[in-house]
């Protein structure tokens, strides 16, 4: 089993009692399920800190933040991280809790290797646990057929395509191919390496805009920079509701997503630099 950089005991217990969750609960299905949907409501999957530690730091090694950096980061402003600082943070706390399982490597299209995830064992049965796109649901990995499961957020299918793959679809209109996973473990060392490597500044993923998700009062909200006017997008019973920010971008983000404001502000100069 792939095992992750120990997390101490006293944060691990500081992280689940800011979610509001007992420190002593067994490593079952009811309590994966908890600490998933605790996680998405209170970490942000978003880009904004790891373009303002990209600017800072020259060195791409210097920029990731594993484990306990990342959970202090959140701690301290809010922030969290896109998949390969998630994932491995989030595995940690499971670790802590006593589960079992490894990180994973996968494929988004022709995208090969560009993706985290989760492989945890329960009782025998592995499942599905990605905090890094974010998947909101705890699939179980069935070799003979696909298997449907739904949440509250999304529903997702899950189809074996042979030799330790599966692909996962959101079920959206329309259909979504999520990515595919490759369900074999990654070395600790191998994925840090990874992690580290895709703040490189010829081609790391989400350096060139913010892009922000976040479970807020049971329905999912979402910025991406991409799209201008800028606007924060709220989705309810699967409808796109856009809100369009005003003067201080920054602000309603921070004020939105619980990210500290100096967070977002630091990106939008990042990026607002390099268009110059």
């Amino acid at each position: 089993m792939t095992k992750t950089t120990a997390l101490s005991s006293a944060l691990c217990r500081r992280v689940l009692r800011c979610f509001g969750l007992p420190t002593d609960s067994p490593p079952n299905l009811d309590t994966l399920r908890q600490l998933l949907a605790r996680y998405t409501r209170a970490v942000p999957w978003e880009s904004a800190s790891r373009i303002g530690r990209r600017a800072r730091y020259q060195a791409a090694a210097d920029c990731a933040l594993l484990g306990a950096d990342f959970w202090a980061s959140h701690l301290e402003s809010g922030a969290g991280g896109t998949c390969y600082e998630s994932n491995y943070a989030f595995f940690g706390l499971l670790r802590f809790m006593g589960f079992e399982g490894y990180l994973t490597i996968n494929d988004m299209g022709g995208a090969i290797g560009c993706h985290s995830a989760i492989t945890i064992i329960v009782a025998g049965q592995k499942y599905l646990v990605d905090v890094g796109y974010p998947v909101h649901a705890v699939i179980p990995l069935n070799d003979s057929g696909k298997s449907s499961v739904c949440s509250a957020i999304m529903d997702y299918t899950i189809e074996p395509l042979g030799a330790d793959r599966y692909a996962l679809w959101r079920e959206t209109q329309p259909r979504v191919n999520a990515f595919q996973l490759n369900d074999a473990p990654v070395a600790e060392a191998d994925y840090r390496a990874i992690a580290m490597h895709d703040y490189r500044h010829d081609g790391g993923q989400f350096l060139d805009k913010i892009v922000i998700h976040k479970v807020i009062d049971e329905q999912l909200w979402r910025f991406n920079g991409d799209e201008r006017p800028w606007r924060i997008q709220q989705f309810v019973e699967g409808e796109r509701r856009d809100h369009e920010l005003a003067d201080d971008p920054a602000a309603e983000l921070s004020e939105k997503f619980g990210i500290a404001r100096k967070v977002v502000a630091e990106a939008m100069r990042a990026l607002d630099s390099r268009t110059r």
